[in-house]
């Protein structure tokens, strides 16, 4: 799937002043990354179960 064509939304952990501005977008295969501010440098995609295992951690306060 095309990154433009994904539903990207704005990372509960962004905030609105424009720092740490990160969007993610979830498919059924991974769940992309990328910064708001450079969205013409890609993205970065993790498994699901990467993905979730990475924020329960972070919730976690461990990382």
């Amino acid at each position: 799937m095309a990154p433009h064509s994904l539903d990207w939304h704005k990372s509960s952990y962004s905030n609105e002043s424009g720092g740490a501005c990160v969007e993610v977008a979830e498919t059924p295969e991974a769940v992309l990354v990328r910064d708001t501010q450079h969205r013409d440098l890609g993205h970065l995609g993790f498994a699901p179960k990467a993905w979730a295992e990475f924020l329960t951690v972070l919730k976690a306060g461990r990382l």
